[in-house]
């Protein structure tokens, strides 16, 4: 007898969204409903414990496809329901995601939420018109069935014999792909591929067999027709034979001494013709034969779930490659599980290079499983961007399976994971053999979590490695070690490339004391340093700022003092001529040959960090960003000590403020500064190029000294040479 039952209220309202919101993601319906069968399962495999009655086969779910009738069946051999069980499970809505996803709606979610909080077997009605389900307990089996209008009805079936529960979606026209040997492959693999349970798809397969002449009249046929036609090949070759032979006769009469080779000939054609004879015989005849068999679809077991010691490095590499699609090797990799409040196994990988070629740009490659149920591959709560490399799953046995994108962030138990899947990323990088290489692919993730993770900042700036002064691929360990009893500071150039910074006169003084310095031309290195300040309670001090200062005696000091006072006058009137470009003029300490340099302050943008600014597509135009430049001079050297006596000899002479812009704009390029006006430099050095091969200046100079100053001349310019 059957009966009829109205849903829920709740349930109607979930219907009604379901059947008639536009909704893109509906593949989630089969996740759905393998995780209710293996839910099935695992309760009967419970019962088992004190019952062993109850098992008769091997626990699995099977899956059919009918494309004629447009029907796909989910069974499984599981615990089964009552007729009762029918009604309250099906008919209204427990504490499951299908609740919290209603609380959801009304507090404003959309519909895209489905796929993440699980709206378990009512997710059969994203692609089906109707919807039955048998199940069987130990008692009578039930029929429960719905279009989805409002009730549902059941009715007892007295087809089901074994326990278990059978559901028969009758796909939409406008979803019939579902029905695709492929697409279930390809749903079963992605979301399912790790359930405790086989899943079983029934599958067409075909082959070759040796043809019944009883079964198959018409395959007869065609085999008569083939001997036919080999028979009258038969023939025309006996045709031919008899003529070779009356050939053979005339042969013989004119000619008898060609009579044993043309005997041969003779024999050759005939077994010519026994040979196609014997293909003229009956051959074997084949037809294709059509069978139906259950294909398991997730063979590949979770190798998370087993013992580090019992997993060869084949097998994770092997794992590895089905994971990622990578056909090398991975760096490294490490399998563990945590215990306790929260439980959860999860394998990472390191991969042997970083893929530029990535179709898409992910914040992360780890794929979050619950319970061996696959629920995402992008979540970007699981690791930081800077750890976008590492690839692996997580598998939690305590997140909820109807955990959203909006929940995570706040969840607890995902924050614990982060923090050690965090922990562990950073010890499989120390462990990583190869780390030279390791370091060439993936430093700048190193750096850019320097820059952002404040907790893990002292970790990670042990992982860095630099060429300095001394020594190639140099831990600040390592440069700590060796510094000297009076170093004070962990010393540090930035710059656009290694030739440019191995090269700077920033360095001259302090190779000269033997001091090492780490040379950093990163573009990253440069926001990296604005975090890191210490190491091993060793400050950094870059060499291209103001702040550089070395132990000095007595006699040193007040020759210093000295120099300085000589060259005071000069320094006053180099800043007078240069004006804004910069902010002061000094005697410096750190020069050895170069005659100046220029550096920036303490606090201000560095040379290259000023170059990288200007790059951005986005750039600040506020003047307040530029480097507040400081022009050193060494008192020592050759051109500073002679333009000095000019100056001296002659305050007027317009020569020096000529070759003060001179020194300004060279040094500003040897310091890694761009110029705003490369046009003026540019001008001067064709007036120097002019002077050298005694070209008449006249002219040239009067065109081009007016927009610089009116004051210059061409026996001022004489002088230079």
């Amino acid at each position: 007898m059957r009966e009829t039952f109205a849903f829920s209220a709740d349930i109607n309202q979930l219907l009604s969204l379901i059947i008639n919101t536009f909704y893109t993601n509906k593949d989630v319906f089969l996740r759905e409903l393998v995780c209710n069968a293996s839910d099935a399962l695992d309760k009967l495999r419970y019962s088992l414990l004190t019952n062993q009655e109850l098992q008769d086969k091997e626990l699995c779910i099977q899956i059919k496809a009918d494309k004629t009738n447009n029907t796909l069946t989910i069974t499984d051999n599981g615990i089964g329901m009552s007729k009762e069980e029918l009604v309250n499970n099906l008919g209204t809505i427990a504490k499951s995601g299908t609740k919290a996803f209603m609380e959801s709606l009304q507090a404003g979610a959309n519909m895209s939420m489905i796929g993440q909080f699980g709206v378990g077997f009512y997710a059969s009605f994203l692609v089906s018109d109707r919807v039955e389900v048998t199940s069987r307990q130990d008692g009578e089996a039930y029929k429960w069935s719905s279009s989805a209008g409002g009730s549902f009805t059941i009715e007892k079936d007295e087809e089901m014999k074994q326990r278990g529960t059978s559901i028969v979606l009758f796909i939409k026209n406008d979803m019939l792909n579902y029905l695709e040997e492929s697409t279930i492959k390809g749903l079963v693999q992605k979301h399912s591929e790790y359930i405790n349970f086989p899943i079983q798809l029934y599958v067409e397969t075909t082959k070759e067999v040796d043809s019944d002449d009883e079964a198959d009249d018409e395959a007869d046929d065609e085999a008569d027709l083939e001997v036919d036609e080999e028979v009258e090949e038969k023939e025309e070759v006996d045709e031919v034979v008899e003529e070779k032979e009356e050939v053979a006769e005339v042969v013989e009469e004119k000619e008898v001494a060609e009579e044993k080779e043309v005997a041969e000939v003779v024999e050759e054609v005939a077994e010519v013709a026994e040979e196609v004879a014997e293909v003229a015989e009956e051959k074997p005849k084949k037809r294709t034969e059509v069978s139906y068999e259950w294909k398991q679809l997730n063979k590949q077991k979770p190798l998370w779930l087993r013992n580090p010691k019992d997993v060869t490095q084949e097998e994770y590499s092997s794992f590895y490659k089905g994971l990622t699609n990578d056909w090398q090797e991975p760096m490294s990799q490490k399998h563990f599980s945590v215990e306790g409040q929260l439980e959860f196994r999860s394998l990472l990988f390191i991969p042997k290079r970083m893929d530029m070629f990535q179709s898409e740009k992910k914040k992360n490659y780890i794929k979050l499983y619950v319970r061996r149920v696959f629920i995402m591959d992008d979540c970007e709560e699981l690791l930081p961007e800077w750890l976008s490399f590492v690839k692996g799953v997580v598998d939690s046995e305590d997140l909820p399976l109807n955990i959203s994108r909006e929940t995570l962030q706040q969840n607890r138990i995902l924050k614990v994971i982060r923090k050690n899947l965090i922990k562990k990323t950073i010890d499989m990088m120390n462990e990583v053999e190869d780390y030279k290489t390791f370091y060439e692919q993936f430093s700048k993730n190193i750096k850019l979590g320097i820059h952002e993770d404040e907790t893990h900042r002292e970790k990670l700036s042990e992982l860095l490695r630099f060429e300095t002064t001394k020594e190639h691929f140099v831990s600040l360990k390592d440069y700590v070690s060796r510094m000297k009893d009076t170093q004070k500071h962990i010393y540090y150039i930035t710059g656009e490339s290694m030739a440019s910074i191995q090269n700077s006169p920033c360095l001259e003084q302090l190779k000269e004391k033997n001091y090492e310095v780490l040379f950093m031309y990163d573009a990253i290195d440069e926001y990296m340093m604005q975090q890191l300040k210490t190491f091993d309670n060793k400050t950094f001090l870059s060499i291209t700022k103001d702040r550089l200062e070395f132990d000095q005696t007595k006699d040193e000091k007040d020759k210093y003092d000295n120099e300085a006072t000589n060259y005071k006058t000069l320094c006053e009137f180099i800043k007078k001529t240069l004006d804004t470009h910069i902010q002061s003029v000094v005697v410096s300490t750190r020069l050895t040959n170069s005659p100046c340099i220029l550096v920036t302050g303490e606090y201000g943008l560095s040379a290259n960090m000023e170059r990288i600014m200007k790059a951005q597509a986005l750039q600040d135009t506020n003047p307040h960003m530029k480097s507040s430049k400081i022009f050193e001079i060494n008192p020592y050297s050759d051109i500073i000590i002679n333009l000095n006596d000019k100056y001296k000899q002659d305050e007027n002479d317009k020569t020096v403020k000529d070759l003060i812009w001179l020194l300004y704009e060279t040094t500003l390029i040897n310091s890694g500064f761009t110029m705003d006006n490369p046009n003026d430099y540019t001008n001067r050095i064709h007036r120097l190029i002019r002077l050298g091969l005694d070209i008449n200046m006249e002219p040239i100079v009067e065109e081009e000294l007016v927009e610089e100053s009116d004051e210059y001349v061409e026996d001022t310019m004489e002088q230079v040479d």
